[in-house]
């Protein structure tokens, strides 16, 4: 369980009506600040300069997919720590052991809930144990 509170996230949706919904979930409801990129490749850009407390990342995405963008960003000393999350329509249960087998600390259906997205992220969040 983790002591820090979850304030920043950083987050990674190619489309751009599922980002204006998780906007609301997020930061209204959830009380987050959250920087959005549309893509993989925009987070490690955003990651030089935008260091959360947590990553939200879509597993499928062009140029740069959720997992291949986590590999990546495990790669740079100052994410190495920083939990993840998925979000995805794909969830088989050999597809979340490979998605928690790269890090993730947990994995979000997609379509998600916009009144329990927040709530699902704080718990994942709070069971942390990084």
């Amino acid at each position: 369980m983790t002591d820090k509170e979850l304030k920043k996230i950083l987050y990674a949706e190619d489309e751009a009506d599922i980002r204006a919904i998780a906007q609301i979930a997020l930061e209204d409801i959830g009380g987050f600040t959250v920087r959005y990129c549309a893509n993989g490749k925009k987070i490690l850009e955003a990651a030089e300069v935008y260091i959360p407390d947590l990553l939200l990342l879509d597993v499928m995405m062009p140029e740069l997919d959720g997992p291949t963008t986590l590999r990546e960003l495990r790669k740079n000393p100052n994410f190495i720590k920083i939990p993840a999350i998925f979000m995805t329509a794909k969830i088989q249960a050999n597809e979340i052991a490979d998605y928690k087998a790269i890090g993730a600390i947990d994995v979000i259906k997609k379509p998600f809930d916009p009144l329990t997205l927040a709530t699902s992220i704080k718990n994942a969040w709070l069971n942390y144990n990084g």
